[in-house]
């Protein structure tokens, strides 16, 4: 049996928010959807959010969560309808309907706990690759420091790219390893998404994601730049090199006896 922190203003929580948590075995407490009235909230095993009404305030909540550090993970609870103001930069872990049914909500509470489980303290929450840097614990992925204005699927889309560089997939696998086995919209999507990712990536950097000819996609490696320390180095070799160059030339084209001008048939005559 968990404990779970449910954030909300409801009048009847256990009824309204989401009915099928009161059929689980799980020690649920309820609190206001408010940041100060979380300084005397114990601990809790997950932190669920009623995002059914107030978008705008519930997703500054969220970020709030995120930012302060609660150390667990963090569902939002939504209507059908709010599903389309979600995006990755509310920093949640993952979105439950409030219509979802007690097997549902069971396997994502799991699913959430064992993530938070297996990531721990000493696993990487940032990717790196070249200028871009994904960061899944803020949801947020950003462009030589510029942070990127991407839908949660988006964000997704671009994560899963970038933590397998150079692998090539097809748009089958992505609409499966992304959007999901209950996804049944056509591979059109992955492609939409693609070209999205692409125009916020910019012309600079829209060839991080490649396209495989009649395959699908693949996260492109950037190439390494010089450091600044290597590319002066490297000049310097250089120009010893011609140095070197130089003076062969200079001492090799030298002959004869008595340091004469090689190429001249005799030596030059000598003044009375």
């Amino acid at each position: 049996m968990s404990s779970l922190l449910l954030l909300t203003n409801a009048l009847q929580p256990s009824t309204e928010v989401l009915p099928a948590l009161g059929l689980l075995l799980h020690n649920v407490r309820v609190a206001p959807a408010e940041g100060p009235a979380l300084v005397d909230t114990p601990g809790a095993d997950v932190i669920m959010i009623d995002g059914r009404r107030d978008l705008p305030q519930v997703r500054s909540l969220c970020q709030l969560l995120r930012s302060t550090g609660p150390g667990c993970p963090l569902v939002l609870v939504v209507t059908e309808g709010g599903l389309a103001a979600v995006t990755a930069d509310w920093g949640i872990d993952d979105v439950l309907l409030d219509t979802a049914g007690p097997a549902e909500v069971e396997a994502r509470l799991r699913l959430a706990m064992g993530r938070q489980q297996i990531t721990g303290d000493d696993s990487p929450m940032e990717i790196r690759n070249g200028d871009l840097s994904v960061d899944e614990a803020t949801y947020s992925a950003k462009l030589k420091g510029r942070v990127l204005d991407l839908t949660f699927k988006e964000f997704e889309l671009l994560k899963y790219l970038a933590q397998h560089p150079g692998r090539v997939f097809t748009r089958a696998q992505l609409l499966q390893e992304v959007w999901g086995y209950d996804y049944f919209g056509g591979t059109r999507t992955v492609d939409v998404h693609v070209r999205r990712l692409r125009a916020k990536l910019g012309p600079e950097h829209e060839a991080l994601i490649g396209t495989v000819r009649n395959v699908g996609y693949r996260f492109v490696m950037p190439e390494k730049s010089e450091r600044p320390s290597e590319a002066k180095a490297k000049a310097e070799r250089s120009e010893a090199e011609r140095e070197r160059a130089r003076n062969a030339q200079g001492t090799g084209g030298a002959g004869g006896v008595g340091g004469a001008p090689s190429g001249t048939g005799r030596p030059e005559a000598t003044r009375a």
